[in-house]
């Protein structure tokens, strides 16, 4: 099994239910390209809140937290896209964009359309909050228009019912369920809230 996970915008929890989700699978998990590393890179969040995971290096780790088309060029780097090839592993891969769906790889290409040419199912995660139904609506739409296959749409935070349902039955995707915000968050407790949250990717 190989999933691409990707957000409706950038801080959302998408790296936390990554990291859920690649542990729940045992799977390999794979961020093509950090931007950003003064905070630690994502993959080391993922190490941490699923221990044992098996991390496939990324392919370009670039030093300022913006769009990773801006992060290269600062850092005087060209991003070749022929080089973002899903890796061959034994076993489920998860691999994570970088903020939302058209945020641009490079002043050419969008994470879309990365999405679209390795055609590997999405699952778009996004928030509960305020402005939910009209970020995930837009995104769906982006992917869809590109002829990215969506395996669904999760989301983090606390419980909305009527945005949920609204963005999973305008967009026609399927909901996968939700991950609350875990205080404290650890490998225990997300192990813990994220089978019963989605039981479709974990049965």
């Amino acid at each position: 099994m190989k999933l691409v996970v990707t957000g409706t915008d950038t801080e959302i929890g998408k790296t936390i239910f990554a990291a859920g989700l690649t542990g729940a699978l045992g799977a390999t998990y794979w961020k093509p390209i950090q931007a950003g590393l003064d905070d630690g890179a994502d993959a080391d969040t993922v190490a941490t809140l699923a221990p044992g995971a098996s991390i496939h290096p990324s392919v370009w780790r670039l030093t300022t937290p913006c769009s990773p088309h801006r992060a290269a060029e600062l850092d005087g780097v060209t991003i070749d896209v022929d080089r973002l090839t899903p890796p061959a592993v034994s076993g489920p891969l998860v691999i994570e964009g970088a903020g939302g769906v058209l945020v641009p790889v490079t002043r050419q290409h969008l994470f879309a359309d990365l999405f679209a040419a390795w055609q590997i199912p999405v699952i778009l995660v996004a928030r509960t909050g305020l402005g939910t139904i009209n970020h995930s609506l837009l995104s769906i739409e982006a992917l869809r228009a590109r002829g990215v296959p969506i395996h669904g749409i999760s989301f983090v935070g606390d419980p909305v019912e009527d945005s949920e349902a609204t963005i999973a039955a305008i967009g026609n995707v399927p909901r996968l369920g939700r991950l609350p915000r875990l205080d404290p968050l650890t490998p225990a407790t997300l192990a813990a809230a994220f089978a019963p949250s989605f039981p479709s990717l974990t049965a």
